[in-house]
């Protein structure tokens, strides 16, 4: 352990590159994390001021952009004051010091690994391609990889209920799925109730949090809510009406398929809303039509 400024910092969080290392450096004081971190680093590799200008300027030379270049003065100034370099010379920095410029950002405070959590509560208005960028620390979680081929596709089912091996992903994937509050749901290749809204095959998130049905002004088939629904023996997916103690399953129009009804909750119980779906706009296999 070494003591800086007032904060322990363990030797293999500095060097490891972990996300505990970004999350400590940006808990600390300013002149911390930057110029004691940067002297820090520089002491550990035996480097002198003037060993890294001479790097540096190797760098720039290479380069052929001046800014890449540190000075012997500015770099004892950025040292020994809570001073902000430019991304160029950050990145000699790293170059030179051996760590990842990742780190050296973190070191001042930016976290790219925060990057998705930001643009979630920065919402652009107009559509646009979306990017998912893995966290530097190749952090990974489990999910679903392999599925219990005693399911059958055909049936509509909970995604936890089919799921046989379960293997590591980049967390990254999932940040944008409400994993705590809200369950996934499999349509089967057979169930055509909410076709063409909601076709054969697709995935579904469901909010079990919104699982009472309540009378509402909708004025398009879009706006009716969807309701995962639990039956004894199966699952459906569909509209609903609940009167009294009677639970209708109501298909859309031109599914062909029939509407149905069973005692609540005796025979058929709401798991909650469908909140989010994803689906193919055309079918893998062009004679996979619903019947008329």
């Amino acid at each position: 352990m070494i003591k800086r400024a007032g904060s322990f910092i363990p030797l293999h969080l500095r060097t490891a590159g972990t996300a505990e290392f970004r999350r400590e450096v940006a808990q600390m004081e300013p002149v911390t994390r930057s110029g004691d971190q940067l002297r820090e680093l520089r002491s550990r590799l035996g480097v002198t001021t003037r060993a890294v200008e001479e790097l540096s300027k190797k760098i720039a030379l290479e380069s052929e952009n001046d800014e890449f270049y540190i000075s012997n003065a500015w770099l004892t100034q950025i040292e020994n004051r809570n001073s902000v370099p430019s991304i160029y010379k950050l990145f000699s920095l790293s170059v030179i010091y051996r760590t990842k410029f990742t780190d050296l950002l973190a070191a001042f405070g930016v976290l790219l690994d925060e990057t998705v959590r930001y643009q979630m509560f920065t919402p652009l208005q107009n559509t646009h391609l979306a990017t998912l960028e893995a966290p530097a620390n190749g952090t990974v979680m489990n999910f679903p990889v392999r599925f219990d081929r005693g399911f059958s596709l055909e049936k509509t089912n909970l995604l936890s209920r089919m799921v046989e091996l379960w293997g590591e992903i980049p967390i990254s994937f999932l940040q944008k799925l409400d994993l705590r509050h809200c369950q996934y749901g499999y349509i089967g290749t057979d169930d055509c109730s909410m076709y063409p809204l909601l076709r054969p095959g697709s995935f579904v998130q469901i909010d079990s949090h919104m699982s009472r049905t309540h009378p509402s002004s909708w004025r398009t088939e879009f706006d009716r809510p969807i309701y995962f629904i639990e039956l004894r023996d199966s699952y459906a997916c569909s509209w609903v009406e609940l009167r009294g103690s009677e639970l209708t399953l109501v298909p859309h129009p031109l599914s062909g398929s029939a509407i149905r009804q069973f005692p609540c909750p005796d025979e058929a119980e709401i798991i909650g809303q469908v909140t989010g779906v994803a689906m193919r706009l055309v079918s893998s296999d062009p004679s996979d039509v619903p019947p008329k």
